[in-house]
């Protein structure tokens, strides 16, 4: 869930399926659990070292910032750079950060922002921690990671120069470590300290907040900027903005260029010749200042009664700074508002907000094409989700028209941020007529051939985020996300707000509807027939193409819960039963395996008695049991610690995974023994067994 769905728990009820990592259970990242680690080392009496982001220049990267790195790199831990080293504390001044050698003001600008919401910060940096009481070396930290939780672990080793100097991320007080070690659990997320070098203020806002962000050119600023300003400020959301390019660094003015600075408030004062608003900003470097008008020596100042000017004049080089609002207009390119709620969005306020997310993914010659010349282009191939917008509260107004916010982030194509470049993405939102939504399958090329979209100026951008704020009528809606250019592949997330909508994926042509009768059945007539046509177009189906054909059967069974396969447990399926190696499953293939899930599901559902989606590790040892399988309590636990959750306890996912995989092996080893104690493999049999299965 976002963060505002828990920072304001009691105003709205927002539902995400559990599957994903949530803010109270987030997802560990590679599978580090913070406080198995933390017990393990207190216990060993050993300081953490992480081998998954070890103390070494491959955690720095591989690019231009080895240049700028000095000659006798470090990596020491806070105790041995300080005598009494803070993780935290909640001092103004010692929450003051230092932009290093990486070029992340992006970052640093948005994180910044955090520490003037010290509720929000408090989750991304968990409070509970320290270098006295329970230390072992090893530190977490949360973000959210397109559409989930994540929780990240570190050790406290820090790059350093000869001079024992942070070469990175510093705080402003030399003894405080928080910022420092967050940046390190930032780039472990990212790849690297690497990938941490170029980006925009807009990503890091929404990585530390789950929020939504806003865009305004200030070259095109609405003329009630100001009040948007104002409504941004009292629902507490979190800003930022940038400068111009250009060929100087700095600029006389005192702003650097291409810059990312923190927006940290208002104020509209009252000179003597009117009044005027001003914008207070800060330089994620802690330094150089502008120097225009209301800056620390301006005459400006001196218009202003002597309270006003000795609430609001500053007269450090800290970095933060007042200007007007015009100049704020002039002088920067666009404004990001990252809003925890909605709210911004409208004038009233107090209300309950709905928030959906949906997965999905745009695949090469499947759900991959552009929106080019009616009844010629590719465009309804594209993934096609369902919107119905209702009424929110029973107002007049509401049953006009209705608060709609769309959000589209594309997701990385590589475990490092800056190794694949973004796509242009955009979204495109249709009105649809009562004929076309009745079935659960992608509209055609006709209907986008006739119908125009709403949003009929939107344009693609090569951002991470895409988002549009619409006014729509209740009723029913096609939103299709999109790329600019046909045949791109990517991840995505989609997420939509309003006082009250459903949104759903809309099938393609492999969406089935499985009813309790066909499972019982195991072969029905329709599902074979389902089958039949599906497999004469593709005689051959891969890992994609199998997860859209499990993945697009709804299940009708009041006792089933939430069904869905990961891209990579499809994968695995397909390793295991692709008996000719091609990396497809033919007909008979997909038969075997569909057998299997309908027999596993079933006794999933028997042992899983509270209806809770998963099996706790006594469940599954009675499951196992009654499938058949001869297998030690040893072989379970495993099973249970590689396939579970942090509690011991397995979805269906990985449940089916598992026991198909146990089941194959078990085959195998059958066919190939000779007395059943044991088999001998040549190296290539062993390699393929272990690399493809």
């Amino acid at each position: 869930m976002p963060l505002f769905s828990f920072l304001r728990r009691g105003k709205s009820k927002l539902q995400v399926p559990s599957r994903r990592g949530t803010f109270r259970k987030p997802k560990k990242l590679l599978y580090q659990n913070y406080e198995t680690l933390l017990e393990m080392c207190l216990k060993n009496k050993c300081l953490f070292k992480d081998k998954n982001f070890p103390a070494d220049i491959s955690s720095i990267g591989k690019g231009l910032l080895l240049q700028k790195l000095p000659s006798k790199l470090q990596w020491k831990r806070p105790h041995e750079l300080h005598k009494t080293p803070l993780f935290y504390t909640a001092n103004t001044r010692q929450l003051d950060l230092c932009q290093g050698l990486i070029d992340n003001c992006w970052f640093l600008a948005a994180l910044q922002a955090l520490t003037y919401h010290q509720d929000i910060l408090a989750v991304i940096v968990p409070q509970n921690q320290s270098f006295d009481r329970k230390y072992a070396g090893i530190f977490h930290f949360r973000f959210w990671h397109f559409g989930e939780w994540v929780d990240v672990v570190v050790d406290d080793q820090l790059p350093v120069n000869e001079a024992g100097q942070l070469v990175f991320l510093s705080s402003a007080c030399k003894n405080v470590f928080w910022g420092a070690l967050l940046e390190k659990a930032y780039a472990k997320l990212y790849g690297s300290y690497e990938d941490l070098q170029i980006g925009n203020v807009s990503e890091a806002l929404v990585d530390f907040t789950g929020g939504v962000n806003m865009t305004i050119k200030l070259a095109e600023a609405p003329p009630d900027l100001w009040n948007i300003l104002t409504r941004a400020t009292c629902s507490r959301s979190l800003m930022g903005c940038q400068t111009h390019l250009g060929t100087t660094q700095v600029l006389e003015n005192g702003l650097v260029v291409g810059h990312a600075y923190t927006v940290t408030g208002m104020r509209k004062v009252t000179c003597k010749c009117g009044s005027e608003s001003l914008v207070r900003l800060r330089n994620p470097w802690g330094k150089i200042e502008w120097k225009g008008a209301w800056s620390d020596s301006s005459e400006n100042w001196e218009l202003l009664s002597p309270k006003e000017k000795i609430l609001l004049r500053r007269y450090r080089d800290d970095g933060e700074f007042w200007m007007s609002l015009q100049d704020f207009k002039t002088h920067f390119v666009e404004l990001v508002i990252c809003k925890l709620t909605p709210d911004l969005m409208s004038q009233e306020g107090g209300k309950k907000w709905m928030y959906s997310l949906k997965m999905g993914r745009w695949v090469k010659g499947n759900t991959a094409g552009i929106r080019t010349r009616p009844h010629t282009d590719a465009f309804w191939m594209n993934p096609q989700y369902w919107l119905q917008v209702l009424p929110g509260d029973g107002s007049k107004n509401s049953l006009r028209s209705c608060s709609v916010l769309v959000s589209l982030i594309q997701k990385p194509r590589s475990k490092h941020r800056n190794w694949a470049p973004l796509l242009p993405i955009g979204i495109s939102i249709f009105k649809v007529a009562g004929e076309y939504y009745k079935f659960n399958r992608r509209l055609p090329p006709a209907f986008f051939a006739m119908t125009p979209p709403i949003n009929q100026n939107h344009v693609f951008v090569n951002k991470r985020e895409v988002t549009q704020d619409f006014r729509l009528q209740p009723g029913v809606y096609i939103i299709v996300p999109s790329t600019a250019e046909t045949q791109q592949e990517s991840e995505f997330v989609l997420r939509v707000f309003s006082r009250k909508h459903v949104l759903r994926e809309v099938g393609s042509d492999s969406s089935f509807i499985l009813c309790k009768e066909i499972i019982d059945k195991h072969e029905g007539k329709i599902w074979e027939d389902f089958l039949n046509k599906h497999f004469e177009q593709n005689p051959e189906i891969n890992a994609v193409q199998l997860q859209m054909i499990l993945n697009n059967v709804v299940w009708t069974n009041p006792q089933d819960f939430w069904l869905r396969f990961s891209l990579d447990a499809c994968q695995g399926m397909l390793a295991l039963l692709d008996l000719n190696t091609t990396g497809t499953l033919n007909i008979q293939e997909f038969r075997v395996l569909w057998k299997r899930l309908l027999f596993y599901l079933e006794v999933f559902q028997k042992k899983d008695v509270d209806r809770t989606g998963t099996l706790n590790l006594v469940e599954l040892h009675e499951a196992v049991k009654e499938i058949g399988i001869s297998h030690s309590n040893k072989v379970c636990n495993l099973m249970a610690i590689r396939y579970g959750n942090n509690d011991l306890q397995i979805n269906f996912e990985s449940f089916f995974c598992f026991l198909l995989r146990v089941e194959i092996m078990g085959e195998a080893f059958r066919n190939l023994t000779k007395d059943g104690k044991g088999i001998y493999l040549q190296e290539s049999e062993w390699m393929m067994m272990t690399l493809y299965s």
